[in-house]
């Protein structure tokens, strides 16, 4: 086989995409489609809680019109990180969706299910034998921390989807997975250059994001040959250039040169990037370099709270500039009041949106705040009802507090919404971000081939 044609309909499923691109995508004759569907960018709840991140019927309305053209095309459909987070709550939730459109669109789809959930007492173990170790940012990990975990997952490699493949499946709904592999497993299995493979798969599978302008809800096309792999944006008003694939080359790294995921590193120190016409871009020299011990990427996220938030505003200038102490002074206020409560049940937290609510500490113009700012009251608490508690006397605190050179006699708030206080719900942490030491690339992720009838 001189070329590999894959189809990325959207960064995310459930992103969605215009059917116009996809068809677009289809009249190339693809060797198969592929998509990832979940990231740990929404933060921990998502894996905490055992919920999804998209939106049950946008994912529902991606997949029908794939797993049609699948069929149609007779070609697998890949999924990767199934639900979001890709724990089996996830992958279970997506499976239904295909049942649901298997009986609606009379399909008979031959599915691998690929779990990536880890037993916590397994976790244990492994952390007892000092196989696991730190990713940074995060720390050493405890006993504690793991005990505390409501869902471990691990990000698998290439190895588990090509072994779903040798059973002639339509559809490889994989689990928590390594974001190019569902894209680059395929190609690898089909004897082309793994590191060529997963770089391409590192673009495409966050679609025309890597186009311009870029979108996360547009198809792209990648062709893969045994020397190099060229990307196409499938809209039309979109093109890819070099300055647009290789900038996203860089996305989400630390090294401008070195990818690491599992099993090895994706090196880019011999990449080019040739603009090819005004749409399309070849890349080349892109190598994998395998690593002495194959890793896989842990994670977990454990409960920590509670959450209840308030949003309000100001303007009065006299306010903003003495902001912070106001702020304390509340804080202070809410101590107080409530000292029959533990300090460590509950956190008092602000964002002020105007002044360093996006960048924090990192903010370099703290001194230079605008004429209004919003102010985020939130509070994280060991029960609902004591979030709720703390929210509502720190937010009528604030809006009543007399500042020095106060002029108004009413509120210092403006708030949005009646009622002004929102029960968040349930709050999680990453507990677990860790490299755990395998044999076995395949150890921790169990396939399952199932058959799914439209009729049944």
């Amino acid at each position: 086989m001189e070329e590999l044609k894959v189809l990325s309909p959207t960064a995310i499923l459930g992103y969605g995409f215009p059917e116009e691109s996809f068809q677009r995508g289809l009249e190339q004759h693809p060797d198969f489609i592929a998509v990832d569907a979940g990231s740990t960018d929404p933060g921990p709840y998502y894996l905490g809680a055992g919920v999804s991140f998209t939106d049950r019927q946008a994912v529902k309305r991606d997949l029908k019109l794939m797993l049609k053209a699948g069929k149609k095309l007779k070609i697998p459909v890949l999924v990767g990180t199934a639900g979001g987070s890709g724990a089996n709550e996830h992958l279970y939730w997506t499976e239904d969706i295909i049942k649901e459109i298997a009986r609606e669109e009379n399909l008979e789809l031959k599915v691998a299910v690929i779990e990536a959930q880890i037993p916590k007492e397994e976790i244990l173990k492994k952390y007892e034998e000092g196989k696991i170790e730190p990713l940074a940012p995060a720390g050493e990990l405890s006993r504690e921390d793991i005990e505390e975990t409501t869902r471990i997952v691990a990000q698998m490699g290439v190895e588990p989807i090509i072994d779903a493949l040798e059973n002639d499946v339509d559809l490889v709904l994989a689990g928590r997975a390594f974001d190019p592999t569902a894209f680059a497993a395929p190609c690898i299995k089909a004897g082309f250059p793994k590191g060529l493979a997963l770089h391409m798969g590192k673009i495409l599978e966050c679609a025309s994001i890597a186009a311009t302008p870029g979108s996360g809800s547009d198809c792209m096309m990648g062709t893969l040959r045994h020397d190099c792999f060229i990307l196409e944006a499938l809209n039309p008003k979109r093109k890819c250039t070099v300055t647009s694939i290789a900038a996203h080359t860089l996305y989400e790294k630390d090294d401008p040169y070195r990818l690491h995921g599992p099993g090895g590193i994706i090196n880019l120190e011999e990449t080019e990037f040739t603009q090819i016409d005004e749409r399309r871009v070849k890349v080349s020299g892109s190598k994998f370099i395998p690593s002495e011990e194959y890793t896989i990427k842990l994670e977990g996220a454990k409960k920590t709270g509670y959450r209840t938030i308030s949003i309000a505003g100001t303007r009065d200038p006299i306010m903003i500039n003495q902001i912070d102490d106001i702020l304390e002074a509340v804080k202070d206020m809410a101590k107080n009041n409530f000292s029959n409560i533990k300090s460590d049940d509950y956190q008092i937290l602000f964002a002020l949106y105007g002044k360093d609510g996006v960048m924090g500490k990192l903010e370099p113009l703290k001194d230079k705040p605008s004429h209004e700012i919003g102010i985020i009251i939130e509070v994280v608490a060991k029960t609902q009802e004591m979030a709720n508690t703390i929210c509502s006397f720190t937010r009528s605190s604030l809006l009543h507090y007399g500042y020095p050179g106060r002029i108004a006699t009413a509120g210092n708030l403006a708030l949005r919404y009646s009622p002004s206080d929102i029960e968040a719900g349930e709050v999680y942490e990453f507990s677990i971000y860790h490299l755990l030491a395998v044999e076995d690339p395949k150890e921790y992720f169990p396939i399952t081939v199932k058959t799914i009838k439209g009729s049944e």
